[in-house]
């Protein structure tokens, strides 16, 4: 008997668990893959995403595949906070998908960063010299 693919397992934790959508987890693969690789390249060797890294590494990968719509298309997929993206972690590692350590826990993800801030603050019109009002002119 084979064993079941990535999407097969995803289809039946959305069947039991319906707070998110299929196409999260698939975000979420590729979210650590991201994450993984940007540590990497940054300390040079390989090892264990915390929690909290991964976190603000799906940031980073929402506003790069997404840009100004990261927090529509996360909201569309049931994805509203860092602790959603715990949640599909620990469904995940429960599916056998992801690995954890004995110091993994779900609360690694609370309140990494507030999605607003995070999703819209990086689009937001940046306040100039040249775009501050400009005095008037008196009358005389």
């Amino acid at each position: 008997m084979k064993s079941p693919t990535f999407a097969e397992i995803i289809a039946r934790i959305c069947a039991r668990d319906r707070r998110y959508a299929a196409d999260a987890f698939v975000f979420l693969s590729e979210g650590l893959q991201f994450t993984v690789k940007a540590i990497q390249e940054k300390e040079k060797n390989r090892r264990h995403v915390t929690g909290q890294e991964l976190a603000l590494g799906l940031r980073d990968y929402a506003l790069e595949q997404f840009g100004p719509l990261a927090m529509t298309v996360l909201a569309r997929w049931g994805v509203q906070t860092t602790r959603d993206f715990g949640e599909m972690v620990f469904l995940l590692i429960g599916a056998g998908l992801f690995g954890k350590t004995e110091e993994d826990k779900i609360e690694d993800f609370d309140d990494v960063y507030n999605f607003a801030t995070a999703f819209r603050t990086p689009f937001l019109p940046k306040l100039t010299a040249q775009r501050q009002p400009r005095p008037r002119p008196t009358t005389a």
